[in-house]
């Protein structure tokens, strides 16, 4: 299979999530969301197929006869290709998890609103879209390179005006009322089927906080989004919070280790240590509790709260 078929196949797929991007923060355009996700179907298919033709993998619909392949062709005789479902059902897709859930949830509320009349989803999906479109950069960028990067095409929209608390109550309100009944259905039933940690994936569902900040440092005037520490009050409502404290402070095992033994637990041990830490897949990235640094694991405070748990609770 030639690269120029794959290299065409990319252009297309590229030029696809380009203009479902641009439709997108198009104010103009009042069926934003359904055409973003038909828009960045075509590109995702494009995207995968291109990928399938790289590796030499056949993506066309076919059946044996005895030793032969009988392709499935349309009635004018075009071969009949994967669909995007197909696609990343695969084994060979090397998409994960979480990217695989938010196309199929995106398949399916395409499903739904086809043949739909559907007003005000937009903020009810917006966070898979977001998660489709950020989806898409990592797995162009993983596939074909960095030179084919278009995340400088993915900007955020911007608003003409705040949101007051009331006013925000009652578009919530509005949104959850318009929402079409087949579309709330699949979305319940949907999620209902996925595991917690699937749908805490910020390439399943990708969420954005935005707060209203006044500055008292000339510096600071020019910033127009607040990150917020995920211990903060401020996060306490927040479900995603996207960027982690700067630096936190860390910890050497021997240092732990000290540091019980200072508080009373004089037979806590690196024994011991050891043993917590393998026990529950501490160094597990999933459970935030260190990093690794120069090829030097380093503890969090919350892995410190864990000892100290253990060590109380093994009477030290």
């Amino acid at each position: 299979m030639g690269r120029s078929i794959s290299n065409e196949l990319l252009e297309k797929s590229k030029e696809a999530m380009v203009s479902a991007v641009q439709i997108y923060n198009n104010p103009l355009i009042k069926f934003k969301s359904e055409m973003f996700i038909i828009t960045s179907i075509i590109s995702w298919t494009y995207l995968m197929h291109a990928y399938y033709r790289k590796k030499g993998i056949d993506y066309r619909y076919f059946r044996m006869q005895g030793k032969q392949k009988r392709y499935d062709r349309t009635k004018n005789g075009a071969y009949k290709h994967w669909e995007l479902e197909r696609c990343i059902n695969e084994k060979s897709s090397p998409l994960d998890n979480g990217t695989a859930n938010n196309l199929r949830f995106l398949i399916g509320i395409r499903h739904e609103i086809e043949h739909q009349k559907t007003d005000r989803i937009d903020e009810y999906i917006g966070a898979k879209l977001q998660a489709c479109a950020l989806n898409y950069n990592r797995e162009l960028v993983k596939m074909f390179g960095k030179k084919h990067s278009i995340r400088d095409n993915l900007s955020l929209a911007i608003q003409f005006s705040p949101i007051s608390q009331n006013q925000e109550k009652t578009l919530r309100e509005e949104y959850e009322k318009d929402i079409p009944n087949n579309v709330r259905n699949f979305i319940t039933e949907f999620e209902s089927e996925l595991q917690e940690e699937e749908l805490k994936s910020l390439y399943y569902s990708y969420k954005i906080v935005y707060i209203p900040i006044s500055v008292n440092r000339a510096n600071q005037a020019d910033k127009a989004i607040e990150f917020i520490s995920p211990d903060s009050e401020k996060a306490k409502n927040v479900e995603h919070v996207l960027v982690k404290a700067v630096e936190k402070k860390k910890y050497l095992p021997g240092e732990i280790v000290n540091m019980m033994q200072n508080e009373g637990y004089s037979k806590f041990s690196m024994h011991y240590h050891t043993q917590l830490w393998k026990s529950k897949d501490g160094k597990n990235t999933k459970h935030n509790y260190g990093v690794k640094v120069s090829k030097q694991w380093y503890w969090y405070e919350n892995w410190v709260d864990v000892v100290r748990q253990y060590c109380k609770q093994n009477k030290f």
